[in-house]
């Protein structure tokens, strides 16, 4: 058995662990009944990140999952941001993570055990950070690693955030860069420096704990994680969700380094293609925005930070606490706005 392979190449896909697309989705699960329950505070009904069952007047339940296939060769890294990934989407529903379980594919013929050991270390330092609790799991025998979470947290029934309560006049911050999957597209095909790769996985690795715990301080109105769908994606389902326009500017965007050099090489996921196609009807772009550019406000990412939309009064400050809590990549982005409902406007 191998221990000194690059799990990447073990991926057939690689790259993002990229979401199925929305659309192909939405087609399949709006044809399945609806749960018939009024605690049933948020579910499939929407595209927000986790699902919210309330327990009682002052709590409620956020639940959710995610795994994926490796994304970098470290096997602690790789459990560090499949941890760090499937948090977030508690923290972006305002929640605080309690408990999880892992969920494991592995080759046990071909890999040394050693290996899946450090993915499960990585995920277990990285819950240890969180202050949540991992309480089991369950593994099969899998020809393609895979690795993540089911994450179950807490949050009051008011103060709920979801991706639907965006409104006009509301300013967008966001808290981690983009170009994830370019990257870690990369890092599958040998292109990526060391220093790059480094930077890479401590971007999807740091938590979004630390964005959140900032965040409740102030008045917020709508909230997401970006994750496959890319930033367009995700502010797209946030404009639909909240039946308001949003305008991003393209500029103001943080993009990790050498992003738009590899774009142009064309090392970009078959995701980030995907979410460029899907948002195409409804995304209007400045006319002198090359199309790389326009690529990477849809690069597919996993471990990507909070976009979040709140009063513009409160946008400089919190911008400020997130540079003084040392989230020194978060940036206003764009605004919301009273036009050109569900659609998005990149200047």
């Amino acid at each position: 058995m191998k221990t000194d392979v690059k799990l990447t190449s073990l991926s057939s896909k690689g790259g993002c662990g990229c979401k199925i697309s929305p659309g192909f989705l939405s087609s399949i699960i709006h044809e399945l009944p609806r749960a018939d329950d009024s605690r049933l505070l948020v579910g499939v009904e929407t595209s927000d990140d986790a699902g919210v069952y309330q327990l009682t007047d002052d709590l409620a339940l956020v639940q959710t999952v995610d795994f994926f296939t490796p994304i970098v060769d470290s096997p602690y890294a790789f459990g560090q941001i499949a941890a760090a990934n499937a948090l977030s989407d508690v923290y972006a529903m305002g929640g605080t993570p309690l408990t999880a379980l892992n969920i494991v594919g592995f080759p046990i013929t071909k890999l040394e055990p050693s290996i899946l050991r450090e993915i499960l270390r990585g995920a277990y330092d990285k819950m240890q950070e969180a202050g949540a609790v991992l309480v089991g799991g369950h593994s099969i025998d899998d020809p393609e690693p895979k690795f993540g979470l089911s994450v179950t947290g807490t949050v009051h029934p008011k103060k709920i955030l979801t991706n639907k309560g965006a409104k006009p006049g509301d300013v967008l911050v966001l808290t981690k860069p983009i170009g994830i999957g370019i990257q870690t597209t990369a890092i599958k095909r040998g292109a990526l420096s060391q220093e790059k790769t480094e930077i890479v996985i401590q971007v999807m690795s740091t938590l979004n704990k630390y964005a959140a715990e900032v965040m409740a301080s102030f008045p917020v109105h709508a909230c997401t994680d970006v994750t496959g769908f890319g930033l367009l994606g995700h502010a797209l389902e946030m404009a639909e969700g909240s039946h308001v326009g949003i305008r991003i500017r393209a500029s103001e965007v943080p993009v990790l380094p050498g992003t738009r050099e590899l774009a142009e090489q064309g090392i970009v996921p078959g995701g980030t293609k995907a979410n460029a196609e899907w948002v195409s009807n409804r995304v209007s772009y400045s006319q002198a925005m090359e199309s790389t550019d326009r690529l990477l406000l849809c690069d597919a990412t996993t471990s990507g930070g909070l976009l979040i939309s709140l009063p513009a009064a409160y946008a400089e400050p919190l911008l400020k606490a997130l540079h003084e809590r040392g989230i020194a990549c978060a940036r206003i982005i764009g605004e919301v706005r009273d036009e050109h409902h569900k659609k998005i406007e990149v200047v």
